[in-house]
Formats: structure tokens, C-alpha cells, sequence
């Protein structure tokens, strides 16, 4: 953990502070030793036992309605362990002396348990995943807002003139002489029929 030394300090400075501890540590509540100084204890047997205790202890007080879990002192013939909150991850154990003030027990122990709550919270949110930054929709450039605010106006459709009607005639349909157009040929346009001329007058010598 990153913030061992420093936890390691605190619980030395707590021992200095209060000769008659014999052995302090640090751990999570489910039970890992964070640091420790208890010379002549396993560790990590008083951890888990730590953790085990801590869930009743907890349990207990929520039970009897006495609010959030604080500190849970066992006395024992020659001596205390005593297990303070120590931020919202983890907590103190503390082993002292059967001689030694219960007051002063708890005031350094009190004070020490805040400030390695304090290194424990700090060294997870250093090591917390940074959250990906937000996702903003792109703005909208003038000419997109003004191509968007554009309503489709319909397209009159000019008249077709009399060339462009007679230049093609559709598949199926009667060509002048009377026979089907080939589809995709173009039909001849109709011309008009020209007026028959008047017959001239025979002559005598045509005459019978």
C-alpha cells in the first residue's frame, strides 16, 4: 500500500505517546493487515480475529440502535484490545498493558485512528480510476442550422412543348401507319395530311 510508511509512523508515534502499549496495526475490515507494529504477535492473526469482531461489534450496535460503529474495548487479566474506527475501510487495534489509563487509551488512540483513516481514504482515491471524461454533442455550425432551417420547396415542372410530346412514343402504342413502335425507338412525328387537289376538266380528245 502507498500509504504504509506513513501509517507505520503514526502507530509508532502512538506507541511513543502511550508506553504502555505493546503492539498497535492497521486493518481492513475485511481482515488484511495495511501495518503493523507488534512485536511478539502474529499480525495477521490479530487482523482476522480484528475483522470477525468488527462485524459483530458492528451488528450489535445497529441492533441496540446505538448508531454507527465507533471503538470496542476488550479487557482481558493482563491487559486491553482495543479496536477503533479508523476512516470508512479500515480500522486500530491497539494491545496495552492492564496498568495503563483507559482515558489516555482512548484519546491518543482516537486521534491516531482519524488521522490513518484520513492516509487510508487518501491513498484509495490516488489509486481510484479516473472517470472518462463526458461525452458533448458536437455543436452545430451556422451553415448546418441554416441548411436544417431550409423548407423543400417543390419544383414546378414546365410544360412540354409540342416537340419534345411528339418526339417519342411510348412502347405499345399506334404509330401512324397503324403498326406498334418498337420499344425504345423513336415514332416519326405526325405531319399534317396535305388537301387533295381539285381534278382538272378533261379535254375533247379525252373525251369518249
Amino acid at each position: 500500500m502507498a500509504a504504509e510508511p506513513e501509517i507505520l509512523a503514526e502507530l509508532r508515534r502512538l506507541r511513543a505517546r502511550v508506553p504502555q502499549l505493546t503492539g498497535a496495526l492497521v486493518a481492513g475490515v475485511d481482515g488484511l493487515v495495511m501495518a503493523h507494529d507488534t512485536p511478539g504477535v502474529e499480525a495477521e492473526g490479530v487482523a482476522a480475529l480484528t475483522a470477525t469482531s468488527l462485524a459483530v461489534a458492528v451488528r450489535l450496535a445497529d441492533t441496540t440502535g446505538q448508531g454507527a460503529f465507533r471503538e470496542l474495548l476488550v479487557r482481558g487479566v493482563h491487559g486491553y484490545v482495543a479496536t477503533y474506527a479508523a476512516g470508512g475501510s479500515a480500522v486500530l487495534t491497539v494491545l496495552a498493558q492492564d496498568r495503563v489509563n483507559v482515558g489516555r487509551l482512548h484519546l491518543e488512540s482516537r486521534r491516531c485512528g482519524t488521522r490513518v483513516g484520513e492516509l487510508v481514504d487518501a491513498a484509495e482515491r490516488a489509486h481510484a480510476p479516473a472517470p472518462g471524461p463526458a461525452r458533448t454533442a458536437p455543436a452545430r455550425t451556422a451553415a448546418a442550422r441554416t441548411r436544417s432551417a431550409r423548407t423543400a420547396r417543390p419544383t414546378a415542372t414546365a410544360p412540354r412543348t409540342a416537340t419534345e410530346s411528339s418526339t417519342a412514343a411510348e412502347p405499345g402504342t399506334a404509330t401512324e401507319a397503324g403498326t406498334a413502335a418498337a420499344p425504345g425507338t423513336a415514332a416519326a412525328p405526325r405531319t399534317a395530311t396535305e388537301p387533295r387537289t381539285a381534278t382538272e376538266p378533261r379535254t375533247a380528245s379525252e373525251s369518249p
